[in-house]
């Protein structure tokens, strides 16, 4: 088939995690044209170089002291997405000239979804979010963050709604409460389906967020090795000052000592936190403030007992304590189980031949 896919920007869990479904396509014949934003686009250039690759508008969040602001955030994306649409217009005219897809699949993308519509194409969607619209979540999972959800639940809902079929990667599965859903194991890419995985004595710690120096004093004060990404996002080498060791990115380098990890320290975002379920490494989650998906990974995840859930990480007994649990936390994920990718990845064939047949 000729397939659109659409990959939202914001952050790159959806790049790395569509990259692998992109991958599957394609080795599977069909033809494919990507519709992206943000740094999603320059990630999808590098890995396919013979596949196009469309930058479009995307939402784009707005952080300052480890929390969204919402202010900025909304006049933010009204402002740029007003001056970009006539050329989202125009690039949708090209393509629909150029390619004509016969199915699109969206990563919480709205451009291409709009697309499907337009077009009465059937449209799949792939993503983590839709389990705040499509399950039943909790009460002890919403509890003190309410309005967020409610807020979070609504936007979700508002974004690729009456889809053909929504697959949803999750490490945790609460029930289900609307038809043409499934749930699923979270989509790892190959690197760490296949890394070595050890039992280290050192924290790995992952905080992009800016305004969040409080971190700095609370991990000196553990006394614990901490090899740290993404507080110093300039450096191209090591920077050790006394047991925090700020390393420069590098995929290969995070894996190994992700996969080597004693623990991990980092926000709410999906994509780690089922990367570390999956390595079975204990995690403290300290969700960005004011983005409930972020809370909702966390309190499932030390709901669970595969690790802890802080509003913040002010206090360093809330990172003593966590490191005391991460014994239990190890039991409790010595129960987590999964292969590959491999029964998403069936389904979705399987939605695909389903729409070649006009079903």
């Amino acid at each position: 088939m000729r397939i659109l896919y659409g990959v939202v920007g914001e952050g790159m869990g959806h790049a790395m995690r569509s990259r692998v479904v992109l991958e599957h396509l394609l080795a599977q014949g069909h033809e494919v044209e990507i519709m992206a934003s943000g740094r999603a686009v320059d990630f999808l250039k590098k890995r396919f170089t013979g596949t196009e690759v469309n930058r479009i508008h995307g939402l784009h969040i707005v952080y300052e002291e480890n929390r969204v602001r919402r202010g900025k955030t909304l006049f933010e994306n009204v402002f740029k997405g007003t001056a970009a649409l006539p050329k989202q217009i125009a690039a949708y005219f090209e393509l629909f000239g150029d390619f004509a897809p016969e199915c699109v699949i969206s990563d919480f993308e709205s451009w291409t979804y709009f697309y499907a519509k337009a077009h009465r194409l059937p449209v799949i969607s792939i993503d983590n979010m839709q389990v705040l619209n499509r399950c039943w979540i909790d009460d002890d999972a919403i509890e003190g963050h309410r309005a967020d959800f409610e807020i979070a639940k609504a936007f979700v809902k508002s974004k690729l709604p009456f889809c053909d079929w929504y697959l949803i990667t999750t490490f945790f599965h609460p029930p289900i409460r609307k038809e043409r859903t499934s749930l699923h194991k979270p989509i790892l890419r190959p690197e760490i389906l296949s890394a070595k995985r050890s039992r280290g004595d050192h924290l790995l710690v992952y905080q992009t967020a800016e305004g969040y120096e409080g971190l700095v004093d609370t991990l000196q004060k553990t006394g614990l090795e901490c090899r740290v990404y993404g507080m110093r996002r300039n450096i191209t080498e090591e920077q050790v000052e006394g047991n925090l060791r700020y390393r420069p990115f590098s995929e290969t380098g995070f894996i190994d000592d992700l996969a080597s990890a004693r623990a991990v320290i980092a926000g709410g975002g999906f994509t780690l936190m089922g990367e570390a379920v999956f390595l079975h490494k204990p995690m403290l989650s300290v969700p960005v403030g004011g983005q409930y998906e972020q809370v909702l990974n966390g309190r499932y995840l030390q709901k669970l007992g595969y690790g802890r859930y802080a509003e913040s990480l002010d206090d360093p007994k809330v990172v003593r304590d966590f490191v005391a649990s991460i014994e239990q936390c190890e039991e409790a994920l010595s129960t987590y189980d999964q292969k590959d990718n491999a029964p998403l990845m069936r389904e979705l064939d399987q939605l695909l031949d389903r729409a070649a047949a006009g079903l």
